[in-house]
């Protein structure tokens, strides 16, 4: 490595040196040159070469961001939510058998080959086994019926990663979340079969609603049928906690999908209040919009009912469809839990956190032209 200071002090030695040997021997001042003699220029120029040892370690690097370097990858943290979100999932094959085992292998494994394929075909990096294809395929299986044919789950995961992932760019350029979009649009293109659900187990009253969830029954015939259902409201409180209902694979046992959640924030991949604020304005409006009045809901049955903790724990802290700041995603989390009840207790469909997450993805970029980082020292008054 060059040193400049080595190459300055050089051309100095060299310079005293030929002042040296030309100056005159007499006995005029001149004459006292000698003194300076080649080597004392030699020896100038060895401290100078000396410098650079001490001058090579820079004291301060500045390089171009990130400044904070971790660890993690994109495929650890891709699995440790497949992680989070695999004892939901096998409680769905315990509560509803072979279907759901089937109709779960057949989402993770459509959307794995659908991501090689496109990207083997676009001649770009195969991401496809780095788990976000798999957890992409996972999450559409599980928002949708146990009974839905497999060939639909297929259609689903493929349009999922083709369309709402990779024809975005590909991981961290995806504008909406890809389950969800797989989900919406089968349930445009199959919405008979989208709503067709299993048979309650283990509850009374099954013989009336054999194939309608909780958010069915109170859409169609009101809470008071919900309650009746369920043999009582401590008795649907306990159902709907532990997961003895219908519905679709992920809106079963809503302990299982809380653990999941706070693994997940516990690991520090997941921002606490995104899904705190989503589940709070959730509870908040269904309790002060109630079906008898102002304040006469139940939150505690919004809760737990659809797939409000499926979307608010793995949907809506989506990384790259959130804004960016944490203001911003206060926003997205307050705007997607008011959308939820808009579309529970006013829209035609009775659940709607599908939607809701879909339409606060699509008001992200607009979150986050308002709503923007401040800059390191910004606002601060120097004292």
């Amino acid at each position: 490595m060059k040193d400049p200071v080595g190459e300055k002090e050089a051309p100095r030695a060299q310079l005293a040196a030929g002042t040296a040997k030309a100056a005159p021997q007499t006995g005029t001042a001149a004459s006292d040159a000698p003194a300076v003699k080649a080597a004392p220029a030699a020896a100038t120029s060895r401290p100078a070469a000396a410098k650079p040892a001490a001058q090579d370690a820079p004291l301060l690097t500045v390089s171009s961001s990130p400044h904070i370097r971790d660890g993690e990858t994109v495929t650890h943290i891709m699995w440790q939510v497949n992680l989070a979100l695999a004892p939901a999932a096998l409680f769905a094959v315990y509560h509803f058998g072979l279907p759901a085992l089937v109709n779960m292998a057949v989402g993770i494994v459509s959307a794995i080959v659908a991501e090689y394929i496109w990207q083997r075909a676009m001649r770009q990096p195969v991401t496809a086994f780095d788990g976000s294809a798999c957890i992409t395929g996972l999450l559409l299986a599980m928002s949708m019926s146990p009974l839905l044919p497999p060939w639909m789950v297929a259609i689903g995961s493929a349009l999922a990663i083709i369309v709402a992932k990779q024809s975005m760019g590909g991981l961290g350029f995806n504008i909406f979340n890809p389950a969800h979009i797989g989900r919406a649009a089968l349930m445009v293109s199959w919405p008979v079969a989208m709503t067709t659900w299993t048979t309650l187990s283990g509850t009374a009253s099954v013989d009336a609603v054999a194939t309608a969830t909780p958010l069915n029954v109170l859409k169609m015939q009101g809470y008071d049928a919900v309650i009746s259902l369920f043999g009582g409201q401590g008795a649907m409180y306990q159902a709907m906690f532990l997961g003895n209902r219908n519905g679709s694979l992920g809106e079963t046992s809503t302990v299982l999908l809380l653990a999941g959640g706070l693994y997940l924030i516990w690991r520090g991949y997941v921002n606490w209040f995104v899904p705190a604020v989503m589940l709070a304005t959730v509870a908040a409006l269904t309790w002060v919009f109630g079906p008898a009045g102002l304040f006469t809901g139940d939150p505690i049955f919004h809760l737990m009912a659809g797939g409000l903790m499926l979307g608010a724990f793995f949907m809506a802290t989506d990384m790259v469809t959130i804004p960016m700041t944490r203001e911003g995603q206060v926003i997205f989390a307050a705007g997607a839990g008011a959308l939820t009840v808009l579309i529970r207790l006013v829209g035609g469909y009775p659940e709607g956190v599908c939607y809701a997450l879909l339409l606060m993805n699509a008001v992200t970029p607009l979150i986050d032209r308002f709503v923007k980082p401040r800059m390191f020292g910004e606002g601060g008054a120097v004292k």
